[in-house]
């Protein structure tokens, strides 16, 4: 390891260790990069992304390769915080990507609450050199600081090794890394946003309740429990005048037809048919269709938190119910 820190030197060149004094580097160990948390954790931050930044046409694949010259967090800045630094948006030589770079993660730190460096696990040297721990780090910052109700997979950490240059030499030592903490760790507001959350609360009713409620007949909406039966009631208004009647809410949304039509008529908008299956038959069909509703769900600032479309296509009650409860309270005036 020693070797490859000061590989760019020369055999002939005498190394000036004192330029190093102090330096540390944290390094993923290779047997963590496989580590399926730590997967999942990946794959869900590429997803938050894309899905945050869909509108203005920005796909990530990768979190080293794709953060590193500052274009997405420019935008993410934007798109979460409002802020618009006055950089070029294509940087394309290292010292302007270092510039943009600094004055991006500048106004994050500020908008973050991290005026103290000492508790800042991220740099511009980390970030431009693809560093995933810094990378990783930053971006669960960002999420826990712009979008608290965001499930991240939790309970993820990685072994890494930390590499200390000093008077004597390097040493180096094995240390265990925490990027996302346990979910017990945050048990305190996830149960008061599932306090204030009606859906939550009408998930937590008896099983055979909450299938009355949903499946409660049109004209008998005034239940106890009523809720379910407003926001079915307010499906059913609004899909009359195309024929169309939800009578089991779980079954019928899962293909993802009624949903996409439902999204087009609250928001005044035609989904054009070549765009989606009218009568899937595959999963596959069935996904595309959520999915599809969930992005232009997305693209008109209505974003439904923990909701996964195969959650949908599966049937998921809480899924469902999340998304349609969205729809009711942004349009239920109308």
């Amino acid at each position: 390891m020693e070797a490859a820190i000061f590989e760019y030197h020369k055999e002939e060149d005498t190394v000036d260790i004192k330029a190093f004094q102090g330096e540390k580097q944290k390094v993923i160990q290779p047997t963590s990069l496989k580590e399926p948390k730590l997967e999942k954790l990946k794959e869900a931050l590429v997803y938050w992304i894309n899905s945050t930044l869909k509108s203005e046409h920005i796909v990530v694949q990768s979190l080293e390769e794709d953060l590193y010259d500052g274009l997405v967090l420019h935008h993410l800045l934007s798109r979460l915080a409002g802020v618009h630094v006055s950089v070029e948006e294509m940087a394309l030589t290292s010292l302007a990507q270092t510039r943009k770079l600094g004055m991006i993660l500048e106004e994050l730190d500020k908008r973050l609450g991290l005026q103290d460096s000492s508790r800042i696990k991220w740099n511009v040297k980390l970030i431009h050199n693809k560093d995933l721990l810094a990378t990783i780090h930053l971006l669960v910052a960002i999420v826990r600081a712009f979008q608290p109700e965001l499930d991240l997979p939790p309970n993820v950490s990685v072994e890494v090794v930390v590499v200390e240059v000093s008077r004597s030499g390097m040493k180096s030592d094995v240390q265990t890394e925490v990027l996302t903490e346990e979910r017990d760790a945050s048990s305190d507001s996830q149960s008061k946003t599932e306090r204030d959350d009606p859906i939550e609360q009408l998930l937590k009713l008896e099983a055979h309740k909450v299938n009355t409620v949903k499946k409660v007949p049109q004209g008998e909406e005034t239940l106890t429990v009523a809720p379910l039966a407003a926001i079915l009631h307010f499906v059913n208004q609004h899909m009359s005048s195309m024929g169309l009647q939800v009578a089991d809410m779980d079954k019928q949304f899962a293909d993802g037809v009624i949903l996409l039509l439902l999204i087009g008529q609250l928001e005044g908008f035609f989904v054009p048919l070549y765009h989606f299956n009218l009568t899937p038959v595959s999963h596959s069909e069935m996904l595309h269709n959520v999915t599809l509703a969930l992005d232009l769900l997305n693209d008109t600032g209505l974003q439904v938190s923990s909701v996964d479309p195969q959650d949908i296509v599966s049937q998921d009650d809480t899924a469902t119910l999340k998304v349609l409860y969205a729809l009711f309270n942004k349009h239920k005036g109308k």
